[in-house]
């Protein structure tokens, strides 16, 4: 093959991949993981899941990756119930929140008229004098304190299985307090024995192997 057809062929490959990275309409297939997982790293096996409120939950959770480009923590006005920031914005609380929506529970709602009943029982670091529906379900502490209540709590362990697809996870990300929060992704990875996490911690929602990455502090099943 001649130079020249070399850098034909180069430019045709470059054209291609940057016509691929434009899709936007992200199925749980062979394709769709072609965007998650580049084709230079070794790719987690994707697991069938059973349950239909754990699948639509996992399957919005997913789609957030190709969405959310986004990190915005700036307080909004939203509508109520089913309320939503844009979804190519949004905090790490808002992947939680969507997913949530997907499989056919409002967070929004669900927290909001918990802490209406019962608003001495929920963090009160933010000063607050009432329940606020527009920011509630958006802090970390408020869905610890939801999913504790709802009795969806499990022990805090350093094992890599017992965290299951469809679980919600805490973490103190630098020992004061800094809170965030992601979702289990049903992706193993054969190499660390352990599924990756859906969040966003900046720039975006993601889809990352890195579930011990700092300290875990709450550990949620809801379905």
């Amino acid at each position: 093959m001649s130079a020249a057809q070399k850098i034909i062929r180069s430019a045709s490959l470059l054209i291609l991949l940057a016509f691929a990275a434009c899709q936007t309409n992200f199925q749980l297939t062979a394709q769709s993981r072609e965007k998650v997982f580049p084709t230079t790293h070794e790719k987690p096996k994707l697991v069938e899941i059973e349950s239909p409120a754990i699948k639509k939950l996992l399957e919005s959770a997913i789609e957030q990756t190709t969405l959310t480009k986004n990190y915005d923590p700036a307080y909004t006005v939203l509508a109520y119930p089913n309320g939503d920031v844009p979804m190519e914005k949004g905090v790490c609380t808002d992947v939680v929140i969507r997913a949530f929506r997907n499989a056919g529970v409002d967070l929004q709602m669900e927290v909001h008229e918990d802490m209406r009943g019962n608003f001495a029982a929920y963090p009160k670091k933010w000063k607050l004098p009432k329940p606020d529906s527009n920011i509630d379900r958006r802090r970390v502490p408020n869905l610890q304190t939801f999913f504790t209540r709802q009795k969806k709590s499990l022990p805090i362990t350093d094992r890599a299985e017992n965290f299951k697809p469809g679980d919600v996870v805490a973490w103190n990300l630098n020992g004061k307090n800094l809170t965030h929060i992601r979702i289990v992704s049903n992706f193993y990875n054969e190499t660390t024995k352990r599924y990756s996490i859906i969040h966003n911690i900046g720039g975006g929602t993601r889809l990352e192997d890195v579930i011990f990455d700092w300290k875990i502090i709450g550990h949620y099943r809801y379905f």
